[in-house]
């Protein structure tokens, strides 16, 4: 028996990780009773993945435009515009 240790993307947390189902591609899902969140270990999605979003900012930052942003980080047109939409929200 195998047994692999799960660290929760968000908190850091690897104690009170547990399986959370499975998602509609049949992958495992994880959740954290820790901070109440569930994750999956790979997305299937590049946007999805961890630190991407912080990526599509520095590039704008960088004058990157929308569609090069996108090609490069293989995400959406609307991804990227979305995403520069949103982050100066919390600032």
């Amino acid at each position: 028996m195998v047994t692999v240790e799960v660290k929760c993307r968000f908190c850091s947390q690897t104690d009170p990780v547990m399986k959370h189902g499975r998602n509609p591609r049949g992958i495992q899902r994880y959740r954290c009773l820790d901070c109440k969140r569930s994750f999956l270990l790979d997305y299937a999605y590049e946007a999805c993945k961890p630190g991407v979003k912080e990526k599509i900012v520095d590039m704008a930052m960088n004058s990157a435009g929308l569609r090069d942003t996108g090609r490069v980080l293989k995400v959406g047109y609307n991804t990227v515009l979305r995403t520069l939409k949103n982050s100066n929200r919390g600032k």
